[in-house]
């Protein structure tokens, strides 16, 4: 009889945290909701104040947050899948581990966020600000950072293949260990950016300023694609191969 009554009473306990889940999955949204583990796809929630809001293992695809205020949020393994967040205010934002396919950053505050281990291929984060930020072993490939200003970024280990970098400003960034296979860096100063260990097959460097650059070998360069314009690092050699015969767009 005791081992049925503890069953009972673990049912209703438990029965209460269901009922405690689901009545806060109802909340509206606002700065510091809790919205953890509640499916909230497809959402209009543009300009709205959100400011703290838990998102945590959330589904929140496709739902529009375009320059809403998300400072401090979380987002851990959230799946923000084709959502938008064009011109949001998301500095200081926590997506560790989030899933994203073509999400839109476009022009978003993401000053000091953490996309540690965040899959978010094919995403566009042109225009946005992502200073300070940690994208190590995050996924990244073929996204669009056109123009945004990764000052100090952390790139370390992340996938980043025929990710284009046009236009950005990756001063002071670390993408030791990182894969840039086909990336897309011409024309840029990557000022003392640390590329120790980094895969360069065919990165394309036309035109760009790696004289300040750390961690760089001869190895790395000669399988990058570069022209007699770009600057190198004391010590290393434009290869023979230069320009590149099969350089990719």
């Amino acid at each position: 009889m005791r081992t049925i009554a503890r069953f009972v009473a673990a049912a209703c306990v438990f029965g209460a945290c269901l009922e405690a889940a689901e009545a806060r999955c109802s909340d509206a949204p606002r700065a510091g909701v809790d919205w953890t583990g509640c499916a909230k796809p497809q959402l209009m929630l543009s300009n709205d104040d959100l400011s703290g809001a838990v998102f945590t293992k959330a589904n929140v695809s496709s739902t529009d947050f375009a320059r809403s205020k998300l400072a401090g949020a979380k987002l851990v393994e959230a799946d923000v899948s084709f959502a938008k967040f064009e011109g949001a205010d998301l500095s200081a934002v926590d997506l560790t581990k989030a899933v994203g396919w073509r999400v839109d950053f476009g022009r978003a505050n993401l000053d000091k966020a953490n996309f540690h281990m965040a899959q978010m291929s094919r995403s566009n984060f042109a225009g946005a600000r992502l200073a300070g930020a940690n994208l190590s072993k995050s996924e990244m490939n073929r996204s669009d950072f056109t123009g945004a200003d990764l000052t100090g970024v952390d790139l370390s280990k992340a996938e980043l293949a025929r990710v284009v970098f046009a236009d950005a400003k990756l001063a002071g960034g670390n993408f030791s260990f990182a894969n840039l296979a086909r990336a897309r860096l011409n024309g840029l100063d990557l000022g003392a950016a640390n590329l120790t260990g980094a895969y360069l097959l065919l990165t394309q460097f036309t035109g760009a300023n790696l004289s300040r650059a750390t961690g760089l070998t001869q190895a790395q360069l000669d399988l990058a694609c570069g022209s007699a314009e770009t600057k190198l690092p004391a010590g290393l050699a434009r290869p023979k191969s230069w320009p590149c015969a099969d350089e990719e767009e």
